[in-house]
């Protein structure tokens, strides 16, 4: 087996990764969203769980799968089109990534006062939900 062959397996690793990322969010989501509607916070609340935690489980995802296109990119034999092709798999994921926290948050990322990945937005949210369910008992 070649190293080639190797770091492939890796990127598709680490692309799995991402899309589990994403999916567990979704459901994490789901089970926060309707968590909120059973505290009766109302149902602008519970969508706006869901919103935040999808949106932050989405982020992680993303980030994971940049990390993929490069370990795949850096690895495999370098050529100008593949640096052009993983230029604008970044370029786009990022323009997402911005766009998604731009919802979430309702400012830009670079006027935020401290820097804030999707796993720890989704954590905060966990979090959130968490304390909220202690003071509801």
């Amino acid at each position: 087996m070649h190293m080639e062959d190797v770091f492939t397996y890796i990127a598709v690793g680490f692309e799995a990764i991402g899309a589990l990322a994403m999916i567990i969010g979704f459901a994490i989501a789901v089970v926060l969203g309707i968590r909120s509607l059973r505290r009766h916070e109302g149902g602008m609340a519970a969508f706006q769980v869901l919103r935040t935690t999808l949106g932050s489980a989405i982020l992680l995802g993303l980030e994971v799968l940049v990390a993929a296109d490069l370990i795949r990119t850096i690895t495999s034999k370098p050529s100008l089109e593949d640096a052009a092709i993983l230029g604008l798999i970044v370029l786009i994921r990022t323009i997402l990534s911005m766009s998604i926290q731009i919802e979430i948050e309702g400012t830009l990322p670079w006027r935020r006062a401290l820097f804030t990945s999707g796993g720890q937005m989704l954590g905060e949210a966990v979090a959130r939900d968490r304390a909220k369910g202690r003071s509801a008992e």
